[in-house]
């Protein structure tokens, strides 16, 4: 990828090369947007539901997004998975109905973050959160499973290893995969200001301990073959990755 996610407008999801704005301006723009890609997918998934609980409902998630203690995991975050998987659908990398569910699943896959929280921790409370709150929302059973086992894969971005739920939505897992991970293909700048909101966010950890658990995060990523699972993201955002972790293994190891 060379620069932000740059899929095509596809009204109402989120739509790129937006005329720049002031922050607040900007966030309210960002919400706006998140808002309406809500509203569309899940009148489609949850028909029955009013909107009334619909609304309710992306206001917590947003709330939850919003929390103080976050400072990578937040809407900016969400937006930008969101962005990613639009971009990924653009280019043909999933069907309508596997955007819609990875959409959702963007949503739902860092609804609770503490990073002082036990490895996996997170991950399984959004997935139980997930579960709890589509079903309350008359979403069918199958698709409540799938959304479930792709914010479980975000845990440790196994895709190979997603299980039988997702066996028939290979091509949603990968989009999942993906667009969680477009964040290493980031312009240096914001890639710069996203390795400072992870230190921000375990402030609470010793540096030789971040150091050396922030390393051994990126090498293995580093190491792989392929950092990502789509051919559009390996034909665009793959390059720019490796050199933003090559750049930040090298800074953490001064």
């Amino acid at each position: 990828m060379t620069d932000e996610p740059s899929h095509q407008p596809d009204d109402p999801h989120l739509q790129p090369d937006q005329p720049q704005h002031r922050p607040d301006e900007q966030h309210e723009q960002q919400e706006s947007q998140l808002l309406a890609s809500w509203h569309a997918d899940l009148r489609v998934l949850a028909p029955e539901a009013p909107e009334r609980l619909r609304t309710a409902e992306v206001d917590l998630l947003l709330a939850r997004w919003s929390e103080p203690q976050r400072r990578y995991h937040t809407v900016q975050h969400l937006a930008e998975v969101i962005a990613a998987i639009e971009e990924l659908a653009t280019a043909g990398e999933v069907d309508t109905v596997g955007a819609r569910l990875a959409r959702v699943a963007g949503w739902y896959h860092d609804a609770v973050y503490d990073a002082r929280a036990e490895g996996g921790s997170n991950e399984h409370r959004s997935a139980a959160l997930a579960r709890d709150h589509l079903n309350s929302l008359g979403v069918a059973r199958g698709n409540v499973d799938v959304v479930d086992s792709l914010v479980l894969m975000t845990l440790d971005h196994d895709a190979d290893g997603a299980g039988s739920v997702l066996a028939s939505r290979r091509h949603t897992v990968s989009v999942v995969h993906d667009a969680d991970l477009w964040i290493l293909s980031a312009p240096a700048e914001r890639y710069a200001e996203y390795a400072a909101q992870v230190r921000a966010e375990y402030a609470h950890v010793p540096d030789d301990l971040f150091v050396q658990g922030r390393s051994s995060i990126l090498a293995e990523f580093a190491q792989r073959e392929q950092l990502y699972r789509t051919t559009h993201a390996r034909t665009t955002w793959q390059a720019r990755a490796r050199r933003n972790l090559a750049a930040e293994l090298t800074a953490l190891r001064r």
